[in-house]
C-alpha cells in the first residue's frame, strides 16, 4: 500500500477485516467509512440510519470517495 495516506490505509484494512471476518476492533467512524467503501450497509453499527452514518463520517467522506475511485483494487475481493 505504497503512497496510500495512513487514514485511507486504516479504512481499507478495516473494510478488508469486515469483509473477511465480519468484525473488527476499529472505531465506529472507521467501521462506518469501511461500510461505505464496501457498499455494505449491513456493517453500519446498530442505531444509525444510512444518512446518519454518512453524516457521522463527515471528515472521512472525501477519503471514502478517494478509496472508491483510486484504491478500490486494495479492497476485498482481490
Amino acid at each position: 500500500m505504497l503512497n496510500v495516506p495512513p487514514i485511507a490505509r486504516k479504512i481499507i484494512e478495516t473494510a478488508n477485516e469486515l469483509a473477511t471476518n465480519g468484525r473488527t476492533g476499529a472505531s465506529t467512524g472507521e467501521i462506518i467509512a469501511a461500510a461505505f467503501v464496501l457498499d455494505r450497509m449491513d456493517f453500519i453499527p446498530d442505531g444509525y440510519s444510512v444518512v446518519e452514518a454518512w453524516d457521522r463520517i463527515d471528515d472521512l467522506q472525501e477519503i471514502v470517495r478517494k478509496i472508491r475511485s483510486d484504491y478500490d483494487d486494495l479492497v476485498v475481493p482481490w
